[in-house]
């Protein structure tokens, strides 16, 4: 990674040129509850020094539902003052159009490189409401968007067609998971649109797991939860799949991100709070998660701290 700063660079192809996974750090708490700014801020440089390609704060991992308006900017002006231009960092927004245009704003004069907009508080809208929704987020800054399909956000192929139109908004990342979607969007934008570079994401909880899918319909970049407590088994998965070291990422799917997949899905939440159980079992403590999420069992955070010795045991066997 270099130490030159790159901000001159269209966000697009800070992206593409990244050499690791997407990194989605936790937001710290201190004992008071209050945001600890020390310890996000050690948590964002650890992982921007272990070769993050961007750094995207205050999105799901980091808890955007939980943040004040104030706690917000102090984040994603943190996670920008600990980039200083080496990689990207990107905010996340949401709720309903206005408050997201608000946190877009807020993102904007806190030097963020661009957007994650998450979908729409609570209402289930049709596709051109979603279209207006992006559209006005989108013309709301100058900073490029990237928009997350999931749960009450889904897109028909034509939707995003409409998206990938809009001059500032430059990809998709989905934690849906539907295969079959993915390639029609994919289709439909390239054929409506072929000289557009439009970016796409694997977002899915452990997007590991389906890596080799997502390649097989040309979707390389993906978010990775692990990277933010495990970045050495992050990097060493992200480093196979993108060599196409078919190998060693079977290795370390039946032997870690199976497995972590299957703790994962016996908590709710746990997609958030098994990643900040994590990031304390390495030594930086980042407090808990707030309401409404729960901590991990005692009995689950002892599961996932012999999963990652176990996960660098296999690094052991891999090198």
């Amino acid at each position: 990674m270099t130490s030159e700063p790159l901000a001159a660079d269209p966000l697009a192809a800070r992206l593409t040129r990244g050499r690791g996974p997407l990194f989605f750090p936790v937001t710290a708490y201190g004992p008071d509850g209050g945001i600890d700014l020390a310890a996000f801020r050690a948590h964002v440089r650890a992982g921007i020094d272990a070769g993050a390609a961007a750094v995207f704060a205050c999105c799901g991992t980091g808890e955007f539902h939980a943040l004040s308006p104030e706690e917000f900017r102090l984040c994603v002006r943190a996670a920008v003052e600990e980039s200083a231009g080496r990689v990207p960092v990107l905010a996340g927004t949401g709720h309903g159009t206005a408050l997201a245009i608000a946190y877009a704003r807020a993102a904007e004069e806190e030097g963020a490189d661009g957007l994650l907009a998450m979908p729409p508080y609570l209402v289930v809208a049709d596709q051109p409401g979603l279209i207006r929704h992006y559209t006005d987020i989108a013309a709301a800054t100058s900073l490029d968007v990237i928009v997350y399909q999931r749960d009450n956000a889904v897109f028909a192929p034509d939707t995003v067609v409409a998206l990938a139109r809009v001059e500032r908004i430059i990809g998709l990342k989905d934690g849906l998971g539907d295969l079959d979607l993915m390639q029609r969007i994919v289709s439909a934008v390239r054929t409506a649109e072929p000289g557009r570079e439009f970016l796409y994401f694997n977002g899915l909880p452990t997007a590991e797991l389906t890596g080799l899918a997502y390649r097989g319909i040309g979707i390389g970049l993906y978010s990775s939860a692990v990277f933010a407590f495990a970045p050495d088994i992050a990097l060493a998965f992200h480093r196979a799949l993108t060599t196409g070291d078919d190998k060693t990422v079977a290795r370390l799917l039946d032997g870690f991100f199976v497995p972590l997949v299957e703790l994962r899905n016996q908590g709710r939440g746990y997609a958030v709070s098994l990643v900040k159980a994590g990031v304390r079992l390495g030594g930086l403590d980042v407090g808990e998660v707030r309401p409404p999420l729960c901590e991990p069992t005692a009995a689950h955070t002892d599961a996932l701290a012999a999963l990652v010795a176990h996960g660098r045991t296999l690094l052991e066997g891999a090198a």
